[in-house]
């Protein structure tokens, strides 16, 4: 009814490592609901990324710097962050 995949999908995991933790209840509440958030995050960075219809994927880790001498590894990765 509330549509959270992940909590269902890593709830017996979660309660798992809560106990062996021996997490609070507000722990627990608070890794479940984390864990959503960033699961419905990464699923709709996926979405708008398809939804863009990109020809081909690019990575930063594949820039070529050799390209362009003017732009720096240490730029590229401040930028990242």
């Amino acid at each position: 009814m509330l549509r959270l995949p992940t909590m269902r999908a890593q709830f017996a995991g979660t309660v798992a490592r809560a106990e062996r933790e021996h997490l609070s209840y507000r722990g627990f509440l608070a890794k479940v609901l984390m864990a959503q958030c960033e699961d419905r995050d990464r699923r709709r960075s996926e979405r708008q990324i398809r939804a863009a219809s990109f020809p081909r994927s690019k990575w930063l880790s594949d820039f070529d710097y050799t390209a362009n001498r003017n732009v720096t590894p240490a730029l590229i990765n401040n930028l990242a962050r």
